[in-house]
């Protein structure tokens, strides 16, 4: 490709996604509420190869539940807020694998010994 034509296709690109419109959009709470809300389904993933005993089943039953309300609630906007919905689609995925971690781990699963209460023969 010579570089005229390399030139020309770059500008057409950046003409397309770099104009007012995009950057208009770029300084709303449309588009900064849920990039800055993408730190909750970040750590969720990472808290997934902590250790089990770690989760508040409480705490995770909030999250689930807030993120199931805010997927409704991005659909529900004018215009609708296809960013919120993602970020809380990956946040509901990864609460409800540490809600399956936590009730398994509390309910299903065998919790370690607490010391001085095992059984001697």
């Amino acid at each position: 490709m010579s570089q005229p034509v390399q030139r020309a296709a770059a500008q057409s690109l950046i003409s397309k996604y770099v104009n007012k419109e995009t950057l208009k959009y770029m300084l709303t709470t449309h588009f900064w509420g849920p990039v800055s809300n993408f730190g909750i389904p970040i750590a969720a993933i990472y808290d997934l190869k902590k250790d089990p005993e770690l989760i508040s089943g409480p705490m995770t039953l909030a999250l689930v539940v807030y993120s199931g309300i805010f997927m409704r609630y991005s659909m529900a906007v004018t215009p609708k807020n296809y960013l919120l919905f993602g970020c809380h689609f990956i946040n509901e995925s990864a609460q409800l694998g540490q809600a399956f971690r936590w009730l398994k781990f509390n309910y299903f699963g065998e919790k370690p010994a607490v010391k001085g209460t095992e059984k001697t023969a």
